[in-house]
This record gives C-alpha cells, sequence and structure tokens, in this order.
C-alpha cells in the first residue's frame, strides 16, 4: 500500500490525496487517513500519462543517415529516402535505435505509443524487431503496431500479402497510405482492403490519409462512409487528413457530421506536418493541418501526434508532447480560456480513446495508478511555461523522478 499526497487534479483548486493498492488507485480524496509509505508531490498537477498516437519507431534517428537527407523537405522525397535505405536494416540496429526513441518519449511523461512499421519488406525485419521490443517494455510502457505498408499497399509489388502477414506476425492495426498509390482508384481500393482486412483479423484500423495539400483527395471520405456501413467508427482512425484542412466549408462540414456519426478518430500530427506541407505553395502558404479547432468543437475525438524524431521526413523531434501541444494549439488557434482548460486531452485522454485503451486509463479508483507529475500547479500554468514532466508513475511506482529545475538569486531585481 502506498499513498501520494498534496497533488492537484484538473479542475480541482484544493489538493488531493491517492492511495495505491497492488498497483491500482483504490481512493482518491482530499485527505485518505491510512498510515502507509506516502510521497508527497508538493501541490503539483497530476495528469494521466500523455499518450503518443501516432509515431513511427523504426524510422526514429535515420535523418543523418548517409543517402537520406531529404532535399526538398517533402513528404515524398522521405519516403523514397527511407526506400533506399531499408534494405540495409538489421533488427538489433532497429530495436536499438526504436528503445532510444521510446526512452525519449518515457522521460517526457508518455506511457501509450502507436507505432506504424513499415513492413513494406520481404525479410520485414523492422516488424519482428518492434514487436520484440513491445515484449521487453510492456512492463513500463503499451506500445501497439500498426502493420503499415510505407509504399503502397497496390504500389509496392506484395504489398496488400505483406500487410496481413503483419497481422498474422502480430500487429494490431491495419495501415495503408491510399493518397501514395499510383492512381487514385488504387487508393480506394487500398481502403476497401484495409476494412476487410480489420474486419477479418478483428483489428483496429489506422491509415494515413490525405496527407497531401490537394482539396480534392477524399479518402476520408471513403473510410468514413465504410466506418458507418461496417459499424466500425470507433476501432477506425484517419491520421493527418492535411487535405481537409484545404477543403471548402461546404464539403467540410458535411463531412463533419459524417464522422461525428461514424465515431471516427483523427489524429492530427502539427510539427510535422506544418514542416512537410504547403511545399508547392508560394503565398499565402497552407498550414498543413487539419480542421483540429472544428472537429474538437464538433465532438469528434480528436488528438496530437510526435510522428517522428530525426528521419528523413522531419529532422527535428524529441517526444515532448507539450512541445506537440503548443505548436498544434497555436497553428489550431486553439486558446481562449475555455478551450486552454481542455486541450490536454489533445495528448491524453483523446489519444487512449483512440487506441482504445479508455478501460485502463485514467486516475479513478479501481484503474491502473499510471499518472505523471508536472512541474505546474494547474491546467493554465502547464500550458502557459510548457510544464516539464518532474516524475511518471506506473502502477505505483515510479519509473522516473526528476528535480525541479532551481536557480539562485543574486539581483534585486528578483526578489518579489
Amino acid at each position: 500500500m502506498k499513498k501520494f499526497s498534496n497533488l492537484r487534479l484538473r479542475g480541482k483548486s484544493e489538493t488531493y490525496e491517492i492511495l495505491v493498492e497492488d498497483g491500482n488507485i483504490t481512493e482518491i480524496m482530499p485527505k485518505i487517513p491510512v498510515i502507509c509509505e506516502t510521497e508527497d508531490l508538493g501541490g503539483r498537477l497530476v495528469l494521466p500519462p500523455y499518450v503518443d498516437p501516432h509515431l513511427h519507431l523504426d524510422y526514429v534517428f535515420t535523418a543523418r543517415k548517409q543517402g537520406n537527407k531529404n532535399n526538398t523537405g517533402t513528404l515524398f522525397e522521405g519516403i523514397q529516402r527511407w526506400s533506399d535505405m531499408k534494405h540495409v536494416l538489421t533488427i538489433e540496429e532497429v530495436k536499438s535505435r526504436a528503445r532510444d526513441g521510446v526512452r525519449k518519449e518515457m522521460l517526457h511523461g508518455v506511457q501509450m505509443i502507436r507505432t506504424h512499421v513499415d513492413v513494406t519488406d520481404p525479410g520485414q525485419t523492422a516488424l519482428k524487431a518492434i514487436l520484440e521490443l513491445r515484449e521487453e517494455l510492456k512492463e513500463m510502457i503499451d506500445i501497439q503496431i500498426v502493420s503499415f505498408p510505407q509504399e503502397g499497399m497496390y504500389s509496392y509489388k506484395n504489398g496488400v500479402d505483406l500487410v496481413e502477414e503483419g497481422l498474422r506476425m502480430g500487429a494490431d492495426c491495419v495501415g495503408g497510405i491510399p493518397h501514395f498509390e499510383l492512381s487514385y482508384e488504387l487508393g480506394e481500393r487500398s481502403v476497401h482492403k484495409a476494412v476487410e482486412l480489420a474486419l477479418k483479423y478483428d483489428k483496429l484500423i489506422d491509415l494515413h490519409c490525405d496527407e497531401t495539400d490537394d482539396p480534392h483527395s477524399r479518402h476520408l471520405e471513403l473510410l468514413t462512409a465504410l466506418a458507418i456501413t461496417e459499424g466500425i467508427g470507433e476501432r477506425t482512425t484517419a491520421s493527418h487528413t492535411c487535405s481537409f484542412g484545404s477543403a471548402d466549408n461546404s464539403y467540410a462540414f458535411r463531412m463533419m457530421r459524417n464522422l461525428k456519426k461514424a465515431g471516427l478518430h483523427m489524429i492530427s500530427c502539427p510539427t510535422e506536418n506544418v514542416y512537410l506541407e504547403g511545399r508547392q505553395d508560394a503565398y499565402p502558404k497552407r498550414r498543413g493541418l487539419t480542421r483540429v479547432k472544428e472537429l474538437f468543437e464538433h465532438g469528434i475525438n480528436v488528438c496530437f501526434a510526435q510522428d517522428s524524431i530525426q528521419d528523413p521526413w522531419y529532422p527535428l523531434g524529441n517526444g515532448n508532447l507539450m512541445n506537440i501541444l503548443d505548436h498544434g494549439i497555436h497553428l489550431a488557434q486553439m486558446m481562449s480560456f475555455e478551450e486552454l482548460d481542455q486541450v490536454l486531452d489533445l495528448i491524453t485522454v483523446n489519444g487512449a480513446k483512440t487506441m482504445q485503451m479508455q478501460a485502463f486509463y485514467g486516475i479513478e479508483k479501481g484503474k491502473p495508478a499510471n499518472f505523471i507529475v508536472l512541474d505546474a500547479q494547474s491546467e493554465f500554468e502547464a500550458i502557459s511555461e510548457r510544464a516539464g514532466v518532474l516524475a511518471s508513475v506506473r502502477k505505483g511506482e515510479f519509473l522516473f523522478k526528476k528535480r525541479p529545475a532551481a536557480f539562485e538569486e543574486k539581483n534585486a531585481f528578483f526578489t518579489v
């Protein structure tokens, strides 16, 4: 039995205590009259762990590898650079890089990751590596794997078979990239096939969908229609959907009604897409972001994700979702005080819903004692100060602790 005391919860003005037994939360009250081992959290804000619902662990830290330089900064050159180098991958090398990527995310408070893994490789090297890593790290972090055809289901030889093989090997989700297929017809076929495979193997769906500036890209529309007719909207995610941010309002608002009806989940990767998209624009130059603000206001489940950590698509990235949130709410213009009270959902609970793990997620009685401690006392302070994570707790035990930042005052100017 362990007690965490002197902590703040979202939307609460007073401090609380959390009692943990056998790794689960058994009580949450302002005062719990139990004598046991106690951790004083210093009046700081406690949140459920950050969730990164869209990452590419097999790609991390490959940006500087020889021949991997993306000269145009576009999505499509990034895919080509990856294609040129992936034949030299080994299981040990992928695992080593991916483990470092997971560690970076964990040290920033992430305890759930959904990673897309490229299966357009007859040897399935990357998938074997990430499957092994998922098993090795399962006590510290939850990892979902998407069987993802980076070079297309139909544009890569035997791509469909490789996606299906990935599902049989243990991937949790069906992936796809319809806007990269060689024709729009093949893109549509890949969406149909993703739904077919998800139903056949009882898997989730997460498609890279309309990650393009083309306002006429309509794979999101097809995916939504199939999700409605098959009744699988809660198991279906559309990632990126950049073109939806370029679509006209008449189309977009009709689509949002259908997205709400389907119960579809939407993932935006703000830092990545603002960097990759709009490359052919002069001015005005598009931001590359989907309609995050409108989706949020319509009650459609939308969340933010890192996407890349130093790979051919994005040269930066360190797994700090507070940085992702900061960029995202600026780009989406979601900074009214009412919105600021809610936007932490974009990197916490909404991601857990997307991963269909909400039954095990949250600071509630009966759920696992998984949470993070921020260097802040309120939601507003956490967001405005881009607060760091001081501690991450998993099943009532610390994954890590950090000391709060401190400085020595040597000038009367700093004296209040």
